[in-house]
């Protein structure tokens, strides 16, 4: 039961992370390079650091906030077990942010993530498309929105959570008493 509820309220917190559309190898030599050429551009080696950077922050709130909801929603345990629960997990949760943090901190991730972006930017835009893109992000404005994009993001996933955590909640507490049936 343990389990199932923390990887229930991890896959919550992942919930709100990007998520990157898997593509067919289809594009061309010159697409594929532009599509390398853009992503440089882009700065988004960069930008990823820094976006791993604030989801590292602020998971621990999520974490926190999602696991704390959950117990208090468990109506087979009393305010005692209750209270234990969330000191135990709270005992927990710098390990686990620890263990995120190294997933995070990894530079193995940003290459793949990388790796798996130029095919899907390659797939689906043209070569004179991601020309004028790279132009666009060499540009001022284009540089100000990359530079801006980690806080951006950031205040994005604090606006996500405001908005889908009392929806979440409410979730988790009718799959707990759906649980506590069986």
């Amino acid at each position: 039961m343990k389990k199932f509820v923390l990887s229930l309220a991890t896959a919550a917190a992942f919930a709100a992370t990007p998520a990157f559309a898997q593509t067919a190898p289809s594009a061309s030599p010159q697409t594929t390079a532009a599509a390398k050429a853009m992503i440089d551009a882009m700065e988004i080696r960069k930008s990823m650091v820094l976006m791993y950077a604030e989801m590292q922050k602020s998971l621990p709130g999520m974490m926190r906030q999602q696991i704390g909801a959950m117990i208090e929603a468990d109506a087979s345990l009393n305010a005692a077990q209750k209270k234990e629960a969330i000191q135990k997990f709270e005992a927990k949760l710098p390990g686990m942010a620890q263990a995120v943090g190294k997933v995070f901190s990894d530079p193995a991730l940003i290459d793949e993530m990388i790796a798996e972006m130029v095919p899907l930017y390659a797939n689906n835009y043209t070569v004179d498309e991601i020309k004028t893109l790279t132009a666009f992000y060499q540009s001022p404005v284009g540089r100000k929105m990359m530079t801006l994009m980690p806080k951006l993001a950031g205040e994005s996933m604090a606006i996500g959570q405001r908005v889908m955590n009392p929806r979440i909640g409410k979730l988790m507490q009718d799959v707990m008493q759906e649980v506590q049936k069986q």
